[in-house]
């Protein structure tokens, strides 16, 4: 364990970075969504590749707890862009 206070090490910058990095694309798919909605082509080839080839019809479940349902993949991108749980899948 590091000393509080004491900068990270070289591993510990990369990942921390990493996740930024990644966090900061997430972000910025998400304010795509919501400049141009969920008809959007791009946004629509996003969707597509993040499901690997094919947007799924509704309803969508998540891993919410208590399994919350959506009526289709766009709502519950939204669900995600709104509360910053980027990584949430269903």
């Amino acid at each position: 364990a590091q000393q509080p206070g004491t900068p990270l090490s070289d591993q510990e910058y990369h990942q921390f970075f990493k996740f930024l990095q990644i966090t900061i694309q997430a972000s910025t798919a998400c304010h795509l969504r919501e400049l141009y909605g969920c008809k959007n082509s791009l946004v629509q080839r996003l969707d597509e590749y993040e499901n690997h080839g094919v947007i799924p019809p509704g309803p969508i479940c998540s891993e919410l707890p208590g399994n919350p349902s959506f009526y289709n993949f766009c709502t519950f991108s939204l669900y995600r862009c709104i509360m910053k749980k980027y990584f949430l899948k269903v």
